[in-house]
């Protein structure tokens, strides 16, 4: 009887195991059979994958009768070995901890509104007592969000991981289950390892000018874990080509996959473990889900020219580099990056009309010299076609998809009225 038992139990951990491999199979081969269907425009991408460093989740949504979702993941080349630059998708996991710690520290009076005040421990800092750009000149969080969503500002970036502290932002991220992030430098300004680890005193004030936080300078004590990516075969230093692989190992690093859950994490923050949930108030909710899918335009401060900053500025996945007009019903909650020739879109789509909603993130190496930093990248002619194509992909498939019960989208009524 005893044998007899622990074949049963053997040959069903076989049958779950093979069940699980199938269904594994299933999703890793999905997109690539769609992408089939399409060759004109995803032949080469497809037969030139590995060195395109192409990497794609599409997550489909489907909704029980209660409202709520399930998900449901297909993925393309997905490889964590596979290092890209994640460039200014890092920006999103900061503006969601600025927010978190401003809860956590849980002050009177000292929120995303409350002007925030840059000094400087050494000369390589900024110090930033306005900002010009805001309705009344004052340097705000919530400002500086605004600005990291709808034109990916790196500034604004830097204020806010000057606020946090390199220290913070590591541990912060390892706590919600990212281990591998690493967020460890500035962006748009060259400065060493150890002027990153070091960031600006910050200090809140009210509207009198009276103190109502200070925090000092900040240092992080702590080594990295080693990262060894060299990539190419040469890069630029000023004007000098070196004739050898460019190193990535002391920049930044985010899987695809942990981005993805970032973004899931705030939009569907009663969906996810409890671990991966940003400590986020109502008001916070709504900021970020606004100024996430707005466009350029529809901010009043800052103001945005849309000759330098049209609506699908900041929206690579179904409009890559197209300037004219946008589909109405579509609303995209993203964050974008492009840098070192890797471009990268995390995105969450809606349609009410339609009763579309998936979400949709990519990244692609367009560097086919494999030179760095000669300002000669393939956005134009691989990347934002592939973005645009993959995105209208998606989206077209989704439209015809059926659905046992249609989404109840209210959730994403936002006004985006200017202000």
């Amino acid at each position: 009887m005893r044998i007899n038992l622990l074949l049963i139990c053997c040959f069903t951990v076989l049958i779950v195991t093979a069940q699980k491999k199938n269904k594994a199979e299933q999703t890793d081969i999905f997109l690539e059979r769609l992408m089939q269907k399409k060759p004109d425009e995803f032949a080469s991408i497809l037969s030139n994958k590995d060195s395109l460093n192409v990497q794609i989740i599409y997550t489909q949504i489907n909704r029980d009768k209660k409202n709520n979702p399930s998900f449901t993941d297909f993925t393309f080349n997905l490889n964590k070995n596979n290092y890209f630059y994640p460039a200014s998708t890092v920006k999103m996991p900061i503006a969601f901890l600025a927010l978190e710690k401003l809860n956590n520290l849980n002050i009177p009076g000292v929120d995303k509104y409350t002007t925030m005040i840059t000094d400087s421990s050494s000369s390589a800092q900024q110090i930033i007592f306005t900002q010009p750009n805001a309705g009344n000149s004052a340097p705000t969080i919530a400002n500086y969000i605004k600005q990291i969503f709808l034109v990916s500002d790196n500034d604004a970036f830097n204020r806010l991981y000057e606020f946090l502290g390199q220290e913070y932002i590591l541990n912060k991220l390892k706590e919600k289950g990212y281990s591998d992030a690493v967020i460890r430098h500035r962006l748009n300004i060259s400065l060493t390892n150890e002027q990153n680890r070091t960031t600006n005193p910050v200090t809140f004030y009210d509207s009198s000018g009276k103190i109502l936080y200070h925090q000092d300078a900040q240092y992080n004590k702590n080594n990295f874990a080693s990262l060894n990516v060299q990539k190419g075969k040469g890069y630029y230093r000023g004007n000098q080509l070196i004739n050898e692989p460019f190193d990535f190992s002391t920049k930044n690093r985010l899987y695809l996959q942990d981005l993805h859950d970032i973004l899931q994490s705030v939009l569907f923050a009663n969906d996810v473990d409890a671990k991966r949930k940003f400590n986020l108030t109502k008001d916070d909710y709504d900021f970020v889900l606004k100024w996430m899918s707005a466009y350029p335009r529809e901010s009043k401060f800052p103001f945005y020219d849309s000759t330098n900053y049209w609506d699908a500025y900041c929206k690579f996945l179904f409009y890559g580099s197209a300037k004219g007009s946008l589909l109405p019903d579509v609303r995209i909650f993203n964050k974008v990056g492009d840098a070192y020739g890797f471009l990268t879109d995390i995105s969450y789509f809606i349609d009410k009309k339609n009763n579309v909603e998936f979400m949709l993130c990519a990244t692609i190496s367009c560097n086919s010299d494999g030179i760095y930093n000669d300002d000669k990248y393939d956005y134009e002619t691989v990347g934002y076609p592939f973005m645009k194509h993959l995105g209208q992909l998606i989206y077209q498939y989704e439209l015809k998809r059926d659905k046992k019960h249609k989404p109840l989208l209210n959730k994403f009524d936002i006004a985006y009225q200017d202000e």
